[in-house]
């Protein structure tokens, strides 16, 4: 993966980020290619080593589509949660550890649904946030919308709300556009 900067990456931990340079630094004698990245948001600047960038699981912004595939995935119904609470934290726990977004999403949208029949304990509420901030950072760039925005439309999808009423049909209704054009 070559990284420019001005692009948009995203860091499995960190989140969305954008790469502001490329320096040569000397480490035990060789030069060592790092990329600097910021993360935004957070106010966060960390190097990392250009070799390393797919090991770390740095990787392109998600696109319109997988986006749309995303907000599907937070509308169909919860798969089986643990009801032993440890091993329910220990689950989410290591599908957020992961950083792949259709088991963040799960993690969202089962914590979200569960936050509406009963109280969530301190640990599973650190968890959801953190899952809603990490979805929401992505879903705000692909979608050019705030984050707060992009967790309104998170919300609406796991509620049920269409789509299409989600505004994320949008490359359909293009295309069809297009073709009744032509």
């Amino acid at each position: 993966m070559r990284l420019v900067p001005g692009q948009f990456v995203v860091h499995p931990h960190h989140g969305p980020a954008v790469v502001l340079d490329r320096q040569v630094r000397q480490l035990k004698g060789k030069d060592v290619a790092y990329v600097d990245l910021e993360i935004q948001d957070k106010g966060l600047r960390i190097s990392v080593p250009e070799t390393g960038i797919k090991d770390i699981g740095v990787r392109d912004v998600s696109s319109h589509t997988t986006v749309r595939k995303l907000m599907s995935l937070l509308a169909k119904p919860s798969e089986h949660v643990e009801q032993q609470w440890s091993r329910r934290i220990k689950a989410f726990q290591e599908k957020l550890s992961t950083g792949d977004l259709p088991r963040v999403a799960e993690v969202v949208r089962d914590l979200h649904r569960r936050q509406s029949e009963k109280e969530l304990s301190m640990a599973e509420r650190m968890l959801h946030r953190e899952a809603v901030e990490v979805l929401a950072a992505e879903v705000a760039i692909v979608l050019d919308i705030t984050p707060a925005e992009a967790e309104d439309v998170m919300a609406q999808a796991i509620d049920g709300t269409p789509l299409k009423d989600l505004g994320l049909d949008r490359g359909k209704a293009i295309k069809q556009a297009a073709k009744q054009a032509a």
